[in-house]
């Protein structure tokens, strides 16, 4: 786990050992175990890297690292799971290795299968390699963006980074996009689907998560998707029990595989079923030996404390308990550290509950942690997929929807409102986009009066489709792929690396994935149950008022609305220094809660 930067120049006047460095200072939290800078034999091509020793403590693991008589040199941010079964692939093919770090791994598999190596690769990662022979770089980023990747190119040179931060240091401008901050107030939206490269900074872009592309003579090609999720690969024979077995397997050997370190493993814990159910499959897989540290965020006299929960994993398992306790004030004195390392809004002080719980890890000298993001995003976690499901079966199956809202009623002791909204938008889902367009060419909504006339003007038709879904798996794609986890994966890297600790999601197992969509909705919502296949798969090792918990409960910390209202009055004064809102109306407008 570290940090990567580099430039590419047709110019050799812009790349210097001196820039480098100011990058990788940039980014040092990423990487304090080591750092390196390297230029090549033209001075246009400069890598740099900042380490945080996982694999292969040893020198010779550093990076940038060089491969087969220096043709290839590798800046790489992440970890590759599979490296071990990878390498002896390799062995047997012929290619040596000097080290036994999972780097050397990937940089014989591209010499092998150039681009077509990213199809072998289980794991997270950023990474970029110079052949010197074809003068090209490769760039690549992992499936589910859980590694970023940032450039700026202009007419003569290419310059990338892990944060934005490091571009920053060697004079990229620091100007706010835009259109990316209209959708932001606007609608609260935190990416652009219409143009997923864009950031928050005009002239700074990311590679997607899933995509790839090369670098040669400072012209971008074969920019592509090399990874997606198949929906149309679905297996309606398979029977619950096959189904649950297999979730299982493929979880456990997940699990497993990220438990793969040289230095100290431990997990995050909230009580809730996904963490619970990693802590509990690793006091399984671990050396009997071995005592597992978890760390958990509690809150003082507040209704969403699960620390009941957290108590019950502990005493069924084999497990260390570190705890930090959340006030307001703690909350308050963190704010501006995670506003450097998160470098975009964010609308939820849970991002410093994370920050706290790294904290705590690094305090613990516990550098590698496993946490449960992605399950909500694939399993259906939340109750708004319950609309995508009942959706489907009212245009499908009728009587199966009349059963599956009779076991929700039963469940949760409240029925689930199917009337005629809920009809309308099952068939025409586009209606409620559709409206929203054409008011806006007549009206001004209440939530655009916010804004500064001139600015709203060139900005109040930027594409924001809100039109409902009527699959579950559409849904849970589009959850999963098209940035609703990747907003929480850039919390969870940014929040984890600032303590230099690396975060490691077994959830995201792409093969565990792809077998999650294959399987039949019912399966994952079912009988009013949210994450049927995870729940029945562990419902023999988990506790059962962990594996069968009715209620689900948001990682928020208390007082949030308080906080955010001082955030807002901040943020206020800022944009209307830049004419963004109406300093007549945005008092009265703005919508405090949501900020």
């Amino acid at each position: 786990m570290c940090g990567i930067a580099g430039i590419i120049t047709l110019n050799p006047n812009n790349v210097s050992i001196a820039k480098l460095k100011l990058m990788t200072d940039a980014i040092a939290h990423r990487g304090p175990d080591g750092e390196g800078q390297w230029i090549d034999e033209t001075a246009k091509v400069g890598l740099a890297h900042r380490r945080l020793s996982i694999i292969d403590l040893a020198s010779t693991a550093d990076q940038p690292m060089h491969y087969l008589q220096n043709r290839y040199t590798i800046v790489f941010n992440g970890e590759i799971y599979n490296y071990l079964e990878l390498k002896q692939q390799l062995l047997h093919k012929g290619y040596t290795f000097r080290t036994q770090s999972d780097t050397e791994v990937l940089m014989a598999l591209y010499d092998l299968k150039k681009e077509a190596c990213l199809h072998d690769l289980e794991g997270m990662f950023a990474f970029v390699i110079w052949d010197k022979q074809e003068q090209s770089l490769f760039c690549a980023r992992d499936r589910f963006g859980e590694k970023p990747f940032y450039y700026h190119h202009n007419a003569h040179s290419f310059y990338f980074a892990s944060e934005m931060k490091a571009l920053w240091a060697v004079g990229v401008p620091k100007t706010p996009n835009p259109t990316q901050v209209f959708l932001y107030l606007g609608y609260g939206a935190q990416n652009n689907a219409a143009q997923p490269t864009e950031t928050f900074y005009a002239n700074i872009q990311q590679l997607q998560h899933a995509h790839c592309f090369t670098l040669r003579n400072n012209v971008i090609t074969n920019h592509r998707q090399y990874w997606d999720i198949d929906l149309k690969n679905r297996n309606q024979s398979i029977t619950l029990s096959e189904a649950s077995d297999t979730f299982h397997q493929l979880f456990s050997t997940s699990i497993q595989h990220r438990l793969r370190s040289d230095v100290a493993v431990g997990s995050s814990l909230s009580g809730g079923l996904d963490s619970s159910s990693i802590v509990t499959l690793i006091d399984k897989l671990k050396p009997e030996n071995q005592i597992q540290k978890t760390f958990s965020a509690r809150f003082t006299n507040f209704s969403k404390d699960e620390g009941e929960y957290i108590a019950a994993v502990v005493e069924a398992n084999n497990v260390q308990s570190h705890e930090v306790f959340l006030t307001t004030q703690l909350l308050n004195t963190q704010l501006n550290q995670v506003y450097h390392h998160q470098e975009q809004p964010f609308g939820s002080t849970s991002i410093i509950a994370q920050w706290e719980v790294m904290k705590l890890a690094k305090q613990h000298n516990v550098t590698v942690l496993l946490d449960g993001q992605g399950a909500d995003e694939l399993l259906g976690g939340y109750n708004h997929y319950f609309y995508n499901y009942y959706s489907s079966l009212m245009r499908t199956n009728k009587q199966a929807l009349a059963q599956q809202q009779a076991h929700y009623l039963v469940l949760n002791n409240k029925a689930f409102d199917c009337g005629n909204n809920f009809k309308l938008h099952t068939y025409f889902p586009q209606l409620r986009s559709n409206l929203r367009i054409i008011k806006n060419k007549f009206t001004t909504p209440n939530y655009f009066k916010q804004f500064n006339a001139e600015y709203l003007n060139e900005y109040k038709n930027t594409p924001f489709n809100t039109g409902f879904i009527t699959d579950l798996n559409q849904a849970l794609y589009h959850s999963t792929m098209k940035g609703g986890l990747q907003n929480l994966l850039h919390y969870a890297d940014r929040n984890s690396m600032a303590h230099s600790r690396e975060v490691r999601l077994p959830f995201l197992n792409y093969k565990l994935v792809e077998f999650i969509f294959s399987l039949p909705d019912e399966f994952k919502l079912h009988n009013g149950w949210t994450k049927y296949i995870l729940r029945n798969s562990m419902s023999a090792q988990l506790p059962n008022a962990i594996c069968w918990r009715k209620d689900k409960v948001g990682f928020e910390p208390p007082n949030y609305k308080y906080i955010d209202k001082e955030i807002a009055e901040h943020s206020k004064e800022i944009l209307l220094k830049h004419n963004l809102l109406n300093k007549n109306n945005s008092a009265t407008n703005l919508d405090w809660e949501y900020y």
